[in-house]
């Protein structure tokens, strides 16, 4: 790309995201990402070692209002119960002075932690969730 206009940048005040399928009105961020595992591999007659991705690391967070207990009655019973809760996330942000969406699904999704209570007088309420994934898929990108 040559060139871009200001307007063009994605504003994340477009974005929003599914959990299980259900629309998550009080989300205020979202972000995903996988880091490369890499190996150092040393070569004869070269200083510097050259790095080899044995492994990835996928990882997220989500930051909600703090409006309900939608997260805490998703994984209560299921950890209570000695299984592991897993979930699919679905993000997605369509800013309209944008040059297109984009829309990323994350599968095999498990929260780090279940917050049974954070609150303090004077301020508004808000949740913050980090979470490992096991695959994702692109569903929709801005060429």
């Amino acid at each position: 790309m040559k060139g871009f206009r200001p307007e063009q940048v994605i504003n994340g005040t477009w974005g929003e995201v599914w959990f299980d399928g259900e629309y998550l009105a009080q989300v205020t961020a979202c972000k995903a990402e996988v880091t490369l595992k890499k190996t150092a591999i040393s070569q004869c007659q070269n200083l510097v070692d050259g790095q080899k991705v044995t492994g990835l690391e996928p990882k997220g967070e989500l930051k909600l209002h703090k409006i309900n207990s939608f997260v805490m009655n998703k994984v209560n019973k299921v950890v209570k119960a000695g299984k592991t809760p897993t979930h699919t996330i679905i993000s997605n942000v369509n800013d309209p002075d944008a040059i297109g969406a984009e829309r990323v699904a994350y599968y095999g999704c498990v929260i780090d932690k279940m917050i049974l209570s954070d609150w303090e007088a004077g301020k508004t309420g808000e949740e913050s969730y980090g979470f490992t994934f096991q695959d994702w898929e692109p569903m929709q990108t801005i060429n």
